[in-house]
């Protein structure tokens, strides 16, 4: 028969009793289960497991190749480590079990995680970020997503090769050499935060660099950083930190590089603000699916922050400079594109392609190429 861990718990929990090798082969024997050395440490291991940490989890985020761990009910959990997603061969025993863990997890942090507020997102002391939604509005029950941060920091020139060519390290060495402002940007799992931190580590070690995330995740390899990290309300819908809040105080600071981790709402117009006014060099990623679909990103973002349209483009050619793109092909990650803004007669902003690489870092010239060779000197 097997042992049903909650009616274990159940037991220790009626009885005031914690899970000690004593108390757990006392309450198998209550609940008719034949009692071996065996069997009880592996009872306690798992009740132990599942009382800290990521319980059934945890093995999948020890291991060194795993980015992304995805729960979809009980029974359905899988990860990627950099080729796409794969089954994993971890279950749990019940839809409880799931619930369990993600309420667990947000109150590691300090939130809240129940039917009256059924889906959270934090960051774990170890920087893992979860996203958690309870079994009442999602299907097939209790969803968990957890971003592992990586765990190496990769140079500009561990990139070379895989993911670059030479002339591409070099134009993006040169980008940072030359205090010129850009915006990495992709979709979902490129590699945006990981390619930002090389550059970074790119930064004279004389500079100071001032980095605002709702979610610290970036880990440049420089000697002088300084983080600031946003933060949601409390269960009562007070003490939030937003990032136009962060931004502002960050310009406080006397940053010479204003770092932006992700640009998503209305502090893009006090980033922007910002670079008009003397911080050069400023960068940050954003989320679009290409190179000229980030100007349509900008133009949403921008109206968050209380941009028209035409201030919006304004503050664009002359604030930010360069777009660099990237790309995710099956398993690999790669810069698909260097390009340039550029204003058009109409008063708007392009994105125009300078450099484009395929998967294999093969690369051509596109029509912002003088544009691009007058921003890097």
């Amino acid at each position: 028969m097997a042992i049903d861990l909650d009616e274990v718990r159940g037991r220790l929990s009626a009885q005031g009793q914690q899970a000690t090798p004593v108390a757990v082969a006392d309450a198998l024997r209550w609940l008719g289960h034949v009692v071996s050395d065996a069997s009880v440490l592996a009872t306690v291991d798992q009740l132990r497991r599942d009382s800290r940490g990521a319980g059934p989890l945890e093995p999948l985020l020890r291991d060194p190749a795993v980015t992304d761990v995805l729960v979809n009910g009980p029974d359905a959990v899988y990860v990627d480590r950099g080729g796409g997603l794969e089954r994993a061969p971890v279950t749990f025993s019940s839809e409880e079990e799931v619930r369990r863990l993600g309420v667990r997890l947000a109150a590691m942090v300090g939130r809240r995680l129940d039917d009256g507020q059924p889906f959270v997102d934090a960051r774990l002391p170890d920087g893992t970020r979860v996203h958690a939604v309870l079994g009442s509005v999602a299907h097939p029950g209790t969803c968990l997503s957890l971003r592992v941060p990586s765990r190496v920091r990769l140079t500009l020139d561990d990139w070379r090769g895989s993911g670059l060519s030479a002339a591409g390290v070099d134009a993006l060495r040169d980008l940072v050499a030359a205090r010129r402002a850009f915006l990495i940007s992709g979709g979902t799992g490129t590699g945006k935060t990981t390619l930002l931190s090389s550059l970074l580590g790119e930064v004279p070690g004389r500079e100071r660099l001032v980095i605002v995330e709702d979610s610290r995740e970036l880990d440049p390899p420089h000697p002088h950083v300084v983080r600031l990290e946003g933060r949601p309300p409390n269960a009562e819908g007070a003490g939030a930190v937003t990032l136009t809040q962060l931004v502002r105080q960050a310009l406080r600071m006397r940053p010479d590089r204003l770092v932006v981790g992700e640009v998503r709402g209305a502090e893009l117009t006090d980033l922007l603000i910002a670079l008009n006014t003397g911080h050069e060099g400023g960068c940050g990623t954003i989320h679009a699916n290409s190179a000229e679909a980030v100007v349509a990103r900008l133009e949403a973002l921008g109206a968050l922050g209380g941009l028209d349209r035409s201030a919006l483009h304004a503050q664009v050619a002359a604030a930010l400079e360069v777009v660099v793109q990237l790309r995710r092909d099956g398993g690999r990650r790669f810069v698909e594109q260097i390009a340039v803004f550029e204003p058009g007669h109409d008063g708007l902003v392009r994105c125009v392609p300078a450099l484009t690489f395929d998967v294999d870092g093969a690369m051509t010239w596109g029509s912002g190429r003088g544009r691009l060779r007058r921003a890097l000197g």
